[in-house]
């Protein structure tokens, strides 16, 4: 790894960090401050959410979740809050290479004393940083909303770890298949749309999955393979599920190194 390297890529992500963080705190904090309305009137909501046709609430897991519970209503909020995050750890991934060939620097870092298995490490440990401060953010808005809205409602602690963890498996995955992409194509010119596709695409996967109960779908996208409603129901994770999400980040981690060491990497002519 090349400190240097670690330090330039960390700081140039920083702001980025501190605004995904702060936003995706500023929504958890606020919509979790409707738990006390949710839960003081289950009843009607209840009733309000048997209106939804079936398919609708499948889509968005309203018919596994109780919003009158703590981790009911923290998991519903967590399904939006993936989409959040996924988005931040797939534009990480997709530009984690392809920013400095569409500037034209790759070949200057190329120039450099440092082998290109470095040059990845320190990139990726610097998006790894990034997404963990992200993380912790989150642990810690979601922890303070939880102890100031949840009134005498009474909640696991385990299931919540197990929630609070699963978010930095679900991010590796996104920045995994990200930066792998971003390999395999020739030229990436903006990571935004390449972000948004891959989140938003894994996510109407995961709405159909629900409304067609196709359970191949759950192999494809991982807002199925760590689940908030099936972590909650069961304090555990999806064992099959999560060992494949875990597998396909590895397996593309090892991709990414195999094709950045043999990449023709563009110069300025």
């Amino acid at each position: 790894m090349s400190a240097n390297i670690y330090k330039h890529e960390f700081h140039t992500r920083l702001r980025s960090v501190i605004v995904w963080s702060l936003s995706v705190a500023a929504l958890i904090l606020f919509f979790f401050s409707l738990f006390p309305v949710f839960s003081d009137q289950a009843a009607e909501m209840n009733r309000f959410l048997a209106k939804y046709p079936p398919q609708l609430s499948a889509a968005f897991g309203l018919n596994r979740m109780d919003l009158s519970t703590v981790l009911g209503f923290y998991g519903f909020i967590l399904m939006f809050i993936q989409l959040c995050m996924a988005i931040q750890a797939g534009n990480y991934g997709f530009g984690l290479v392809s920013v400095e060939e569409n500037e034209m620097t790759a070949d200057f870092l190329l120039s450099k004393p440092v082998s290109r298995v470095q040059i990845l490490t320190s990139k990726l440990l610097a998006a790894l940083t990034s997404l963990l401060l992200t993380d912790v953010v989150v642990w810690v808005a979601s922890f303070t909303a939880i102890l100031a809205f949840h009134g005498e409602h009474e909640y696991e602690i385990a299931p919540l770890l197990l929630l609070f963890l699963s978010l930095l498996i679900f991010q590796l995955f996104f920045l995994a298949v990200g930066l792998v992409i971003s390999l395999l194509v020739k030229r990436i010119r903006s990571v935004t749309p390449w972000g948004l596709g891959l989140a938003f695409g894994a996510y109407i996967l995961n709405a159909f999955s629900g409304i067609f109960g196709d359970i191949k779908l759950e192999y494809i996208t991982p807002f199925k393979h760590l689940d908030p409603s099936y972590i909650i129901k069961n304090a555990t994770y999806n064992i099959p599920l999560v060992v494949l999400n875990v597998a396909v980040t590895l397996v593309s981690l090892a991709v990414t190194y195999w094709l950045y060491t043999r990449r023709d990497i563009p110069a300025v002519s």
